[in-house]
């Protein structure tokens, strides 16, 4: 690694070399990190990921960066390198690799879950396994691998020796001195690291407005244990299918009270089905069984595991909440634990679905009443102690909404960073970085969001969002009529269709005083010689837009559609 050296420059001392460090997702907002680091004619991204819609989004599917900079200059890229296996660190992938062929850096169990969404997708890529400890060489960067402790297995941060001087990315983590699996944060080495000299630190900002530490699994573990204990029904766990040492504890209760394993979701089975060949997870043989037995078995030979903590609409807790699922019916006696913490925005939904599940007479256990999950990201304490071991010339705050790396940036600020060496950044924001000096670019490159609906991806923008509010507010009114093209003679019609308007059946009054004011308008187009197709339509659009918006004061989509004749 670098030492910690930062000579004067003499006359005959080489110019400093410099890095441009270009956040594309993360910042300003929770989810779709990517990071551009380039050096001369090299690139290195940092994550891929994506993030879920807005409720604005009618019918998208997926939010990615906008990777349109990484294309263009597809030829400097060498290589992708991924934290761990979180949606917001590896969604966007597929979409990157349709578009370039690049080698992608991950532990196993990232890699597992990457190769599930590339089969998804029907694509091929070079995947290249790390491991903490690693070093490896991608162009001019020289990479360090480092263990990290998360809510999912296998996370890593990276240090980054470049031409300018050592970067150092934390990706998401949390310091958990007693992680249910796998080993703690190696504090010895990033001390070393620090000592050596870190030029820019680049870390995770979720938590930083809580005071004091992030809780260990441990607690959760010690409420688990209680639950399995006291409870002789059925016992259904809902939690995040990619928090694997917590699938692993629940299989470990399970074994251990005598109780057979079925796990319910798409993306709950396909973890556990990659974590258990990559040997993440260790189901004893006898344990997993098919969802479809558990109604054989008695209630305290069950325990369930499922996707839905957060109350999506489709999700397979969701769906036994309002009686709709295939295999489960919820019943007196049944306890159910959300294992998570809401998301801010869901609260509502989970109220739904805790509300439906009280009603059908199960007890039902969440975080508002029990310690039954733990954050994954550092609170202020724990981000101290990452600033105070590393020592950066520079930070950059990542993973956040703006008031989340605002903060981060007067904790650094308090610890006597100086302030003109911590630079809160947009998505495509550039940092020119050297040994001796940091600054920003004057001109961002292009890092908006880009809209995946079905197989369309960036076809879907805001006019196409704008008639989508429009139709979700207040509806369509479809008017078809045939016409003499040469006169403007109404030859049939006009036909009155509505989709989310009015239901036509119930509203023959208005309906056929629309059709009237659609015949006047045509008559008043042919009377005045306009008989083009642009006026005829613009005019039916204007009198009926009118006439509607009077009669009912809502303003739907209005579509006319003529039949030459």
């Amino acid at each position: 690694m670098r030492t910690k050296n930062y000579r004067a420059r003499g006359k005959n001392t080489p110019p400093a070399e410099t890095v441009r460090v270009i956040p594309l997702g993360g910042l300003d907002e929770i989810g779709k990190n990517m990071t551009v680091l380039e050096y001369k004619d090299e690139m290195l991204i940092i994550d891929c990921g994506m993030t879920f819609p807005s409720d604005e989004m009618y019918g998208i599917d997926i939010v990615i960066p906008d990777m349109s900079y990484v294309v263009e200059n597809a030829n400097k890229l060498k290589g992708v390198i991924i934290t761990h296996g979180h949606e917001d660190h590896i969604g966007g992938i597929p979409y990157l690799l349709k578009r370039l062929s690049v080698p992608v850096y991950g532990t196993a169990l990232t890699l597992g879950l990457i190769q599930n969404k590339l089969t998804e997708h029907d694509l091929r890529a070079d995947l290249k396994e790390i491991m903490p400890g690693d070093r490896l060489q991608i162009g001019s960067f020289r990479i360090e691998v480092l263990n990290m402790t998360h809510s999912i297995a296998g996370a890593c941060a990276f240090a980054i020796d470049t031409p300018a001087g050592v970067i150092f990315h934390t990706g998401d983590f949390k310091v958990d001195y007693t992680p249910l699996k796998g080993d703690p944060i190696d504090f010895q080495r990033f001390a070393e690291i620090g000592q050596r000299g870190v030029l820019l630190l680049m870390a995770d900002s979720t938590n930083v407005e809580r005071k004091g530490y992030t809780k260990s699994e441990k607690i959760v573990a010690a409420t688990l244990d209680n639950i399995f204990s006291t409870t002789k029904g059925r016992i259904i766990v809902a939690t995040f299918a990619s928090n694997v040492n917590r699938v692993q504890y629940l299989i470990d209760l399970a074994v251990q009270h005598k109780r057979k394993v079925a796990v319910s979701g798409r993306s709950m089975i396909n973890i556990v089905a990659i974590a258990s060949e990559l040997g993440y997870l260790d189901v004893p043989e006898g344990t997993l069984i098919d969802i479809s037995r558990i109604n054989s078995l008695r209630d305290d030979e069950v325990l369930l595991i499922t996707t839905g903590s957060q109350g999506e609409p489709m999700s397979a807790l969701t769906r036994m909440a309002s009686n709709d699922h295939k295999n489960v019916k919820i019943k007196p006696g049944d306890t159910v634990v959300l294992s998570s913490s809401p998301i801010p925005g869901n609260e509502k939904t989970i109220t739904n679905v805790v509300n439906n599940l009280l009603e059908k007479g199960a007890n039902v256990i969440y975080s508002d009443i029990a310690d039954i999950h733990v954050s994954g990201h550092p609170c202020q304490e724990e981000l101290k102690l990452i600033h105070s071991l590393l020592k950066p010339k520079y930070f950059v705050p990542v993973h956040g909404e703006f008031k989340h790396l605002h903060t981060h940036a007067e904790l650094a600020e308090s610890l006597g960073m100086d302030k003109d060496h911590i630079f809160v950044l947009h998505n495509g924001s550039v940092l020119k970085l050297r040994e001796d000096k940091a600054e920003t670019e004057k001109t961002d490159i292009p890092a908006g969001s880009v809209m995946v609906d079905g197989l369309g991806v960036g076809d879907v923008g805001k006019i196409v969002l704008r008639d989508r509010k429009l139709l979700s507010e207040s509806g369509l009114i479809i008017v078809v009529t045939a016409v003499q093209h040469e006169t403007g003679q109404l030859i049939t019609g006009p036909e009155i269709i509505s989709r989310g308007f009015v239901y036509v059946r119930e509203s023959e009054d208005l309906m056929s005083a629309a059709r009237d004011v659609v015949a006047n308008a045509l008559d008043t187009c042919r009377e005045r010689g306009l008989t083009d197709w642009s006026s005829m339509k613009n005019s039916v659009r204007d009198e009926l837009r009118q006439f509607i918006y009077e009669q009912t004061k809502r303003s739907p989509i209005i579509l006319p559609i003529f039949l030459e004749v």
